[in-house]
């Protein structure tokens, strides 16, 4: 069967009161490097069928992946039959209505294939060479995946998003292996990477780390770049569920009850926003939600979406809202949305032109191993890696040991003494989920670098 037809017949089969189908079809392909070499490439595909079955309010949901044709009944009658044992969902709603159907809802998928990199893998052929000229080596991986999302309703919904996304690791080391760099990516099709730049941008780091400073644990200014960024303020919009702030879970708690919206977070104009419809980052204009959480609601799959300020010139505007969860706040329903846009105020500066403001602070390329310590203030530990740099009198001087941290990133946007220019960046820790960012680098006065620490 095609997408469509398992859609359709999964919904005729059904015998409960209503259904909902979401049948992903997924396809990667990706380039494998190391030493200046690849190493290996290929193709994948994947088919995942999830079945949503509604029996009064109860709910079942069965998810199986390459579902053949004559397995198909099995799967919808294990989910109606789950939904007839089912408690009441406390998010039972009747199901959206209305959406007219996607234009392309009956066109045939088309996957990605190893030609998305047709462009590409001989600029990073070019790369190694000049590594291999500048006594360094380049490891890494570029990946492209396409799914065709197919959602049908027994409301009517007959849905169809294509979610294209790309990403490039690139790392870089000494010929001796003791020092390195790493920069990532994001893009549509491969189209806009420019491999050259990259590998320019990590020879630079490179450079600098061959004068090594050492320096003690404390809160240093620091400059983080937009991957850096992209990691905490994930995390921020992660933890920015409405049920858990109406629960008194979560940093956007208020005191005594109730949730922070309407305070103000940070002095300067910042703004965290999400757009289906942001150039290079689009993303599915509609809820698809495989089952229900604190945070989503299988009720609610359909629901349009829309431009939606989180935050708004530093103020608290929105949580990630269910149509349950919107009911019991009092606040407009604001379901969760799959990018993240962070913005300051007009005529942000250049990294470049940041550094050359620094008299006294700390470069930070990126961080990784990012844990919750304590969810009512977002405290949040994890370390430095791939090159933390001091930068002196408007110059980078030299690398510097790694550092864990300890920071609520709720609480930098109330210290963030600079926002810069925005762009498109991949984060280091996160992107194995999370992808499509638009972030500025940012100036925190008093970054607090808790320990020294002796990764390399």
């Amino acid at each position: 069967m095609t997408p469509q037809e398992m859609v359709e017949k999964a919904l005729e089969l059904s015998a409960n009161d209503d259904c909902v189908v979401l049948v992903d079809e997924g396809s990667t392909a990706n380039l494998r490097f190391a030493g200046n070499t690849l190493t290996t490439n290929g193709v994948a595909r994947s088919a995942r069928l999830t079945v949503i079955s509604i029996a009064g309010q109860g709910v079942g949901v069965v998810s199986r992946a390459a579902v053949r044709d004559d397995q198909l009944e099995d799967v919808v009658a294990a989910a109606d039959a789950a939904a007839r044992e089912a408690q009441p969902a406390e998010d039972a709603r009747a199901l959206v209505e209305g959406v007219p159907e996607s234009p392309h809802w009956g066109s045939a998928v088309e996957p990605t294939d190893i030609g998305v990199f047709e462009g590409f893998a001989p600029a990073l052929g070019d790369a190694f060479a000049a590594a291999e000229a500048g006594g360094r080596k380049l490891y890494g991986f570029a990946e492209h995946s396409l799914t065709s999302t197919f959602l049908g309703t027994s409301a009517g919904l007959r849905l169809r998003h294509d979610q294209p996304t790309g990403r490039l690791e690139l790392n870089a080391k000494s010929a001796d292996l003791k020092r390195s760099a790493w920069t990532g990516v994001s893009t549509e099709d491969f189209r806009d990477v420019d491999v050259a730049a990259l590998d320019s941008s990590l020879a630079q780091r490179l450079e600098w780390a061959k004068t090594r400073v050492d320096l003690p644990a404390g809160r240093y200014e620091t400059l983080l770049p937009p991957s850096a960024v992209a990691d905490l303020m994930i995390y921020v919009f992660w933890s920015a569920g409405a049920r858990d702030a109406l629960d008194g879970r979560s940093v956007f708690s208020k005191p005594g009850g109730g949730t922070r919206v309407g305070e103000r977070l940070g002095t300067l104009p910042v703004t965290l926003s999400s757009d289906p419809s942001a150039p290079g980052i689009a993303c599915a204009p509609f809820v698809t939600a495989h089952a229900s959480s604190r945070q989503s609601s299988v009720f609610d799959n359909g629901l349009p979406l829309g431009p939606t300020d989180w935050i708004k010139d530093g103020t608290l505007e929105a949580l990630l809202q269910t149509r349950y969860s919107a009911e019991l706040s009092g606040l407009p329903v604001t379901p969760g949305i799959d990018n993240l846009i962070m913005s300051g105020p007009e005529g942000g500066r250049s990294m470049e032109e940041m550094i050359a403001s620094t008299e006294h602070g700390l470069l930070v390329t990126c961080l990784w191993y990012i844990r919750e310590v304590d969810p009512q203030t977002l405290l949040v530990t994890g370390l430095t890696r791939d090159g933390v740099y001091l930068v002196e009198h408007g110059e980078v001087v030299g690398e510097v040991n790694n550092f864990r941290f300890n920071e609520s990133p709720v609480d930098l946007l109330g210290r963030l003494t600079e926002v810069g220019a925005g762009g498109r960046t991949l984060p280091r820790e996160w992107n194995d989920y999370f992808q499509r960012t638009i972030m500025p680098a940012v100036r925190v006065p008093d970054f607090n670098m808790s320990t020294v620490s002796q990764a390399s």
